[in-house]
């Protein structure tokens, strides 16, 4: 078999590998559960490919994520659910019927427009969903509440996002950053008390608190905390490795070198950010 530029070379490859008499034995025993971490992975990997500006990387970690969807759609066709096909067409109908501003007739000619639009058009998705749930016989109950339809599955900081702008939308959210901060020295107080009381179990939650309450603030002045995050972990990464540097060019042993020493450096390294 001959690597190829189309999609449907993809599918026979993932096919081949499932076969359960001359596929791959790894890739016969996976199933959706077994797979999911792989597929979180890989769309950090993209990400870290976009952070890094590399486009050559790029290119292999969107094939590398591209398997992944290949992959659940083949079990998926195993079991009689729905097949590769079916995902493309359920993506491309609903992407044309969420921009009728550019495939349609639409009044929608400002963002603030096309947002409004937006909505009103997952909001009858989320309809149709409902009934879609009640014909296979589930409860569309269970996906009642207004947070339920935030996955319980995205990085902590996204899922944070999520919740608090999905309770923004009914009102119950700070009108601007002020009493967010105020929160957040609330916050801070608190896990203050717990660790002074030696409560590791408080200390936990009160320290998931006040993440939870930074999370909001940079909500509300408009920086993504994962974002701000990745820049904070670059930075420590570029003045650590200043640190290691520097240490190495003495003849130094970083593991011999004091606390103080490696502070001293790292003030160095942030002179030259």
């Amino acid at each position: 078999m001959e690597p190829s530029r189309h999609i449907d070379r993809l599918i026979e490859i993932m096919a081949a590998l499932r076969d359960p008499q001359s596929g791959c034995p790894w890739d016969v025993e996976q199933d959706f559960q077994s797979i999911k971490p792989y597929t979180i992975e890989e769309a950090y990997e993209v990400a870290d490919a976009i952070e890094r500006d590399d486009l050559d990387d790029l290119c292999d970690e969107l094939g590398d994520l591209l398997l992944q969807v290949v992959f659940h759609a083949r079990m998926a066709e195993e079991d009689g659910a729905f097949d590769f096909g079916d995902v493309v067409h359920a993506i491309t109908r609903k992407m044309i019927r969420r921009h009728p501003h550019v495939f349609a007739v639409s009044s929608a000619d400002t963002p603030e427009g096309v947002k409004i639009q937006w909505e009103e058009i997952k909001a009858l998705e989320k309809a149709e969903r409902t009934q879609r749930r009640l014909k296979h016989g589930k409860d569309p109950s269970d996906e009642a509440g207004l947070l339920d339809g935030v996955p319980r599955a995205l990085p902590a900081l996204s899922e944070a996002i999520k919740l608090q702008q999905k309770a923004a939308k009914v009102g119950f959210d700070w009108s601007d950053a002020a009493p967010v901060l105020d929160k957040i020295e609330e916050e801070i107080a608190e896990l203050k008390a717990a660790l002074a009381h030696g409560e590791k179990d408080k200390v936990g939650s009160e320290f998931g608190d006040l993440v939870f309450a930074l999370v909001n603030l940079g909500r509300h002045v408009d920086i993504d905390p994962e974002m701000a995050l990745r820049g904070t972990n670059s930075k420590f990464r570029r003045r650590f490795s200043f640190i290691e540097k520097a240490l190495d060019d003495a003849g130094e042993d970083i593991n011999a070198a004091t606390l103080d020493r490696m502070e001293d450096l790292w003030g160095k390294a942030k002179a030259h950010d």
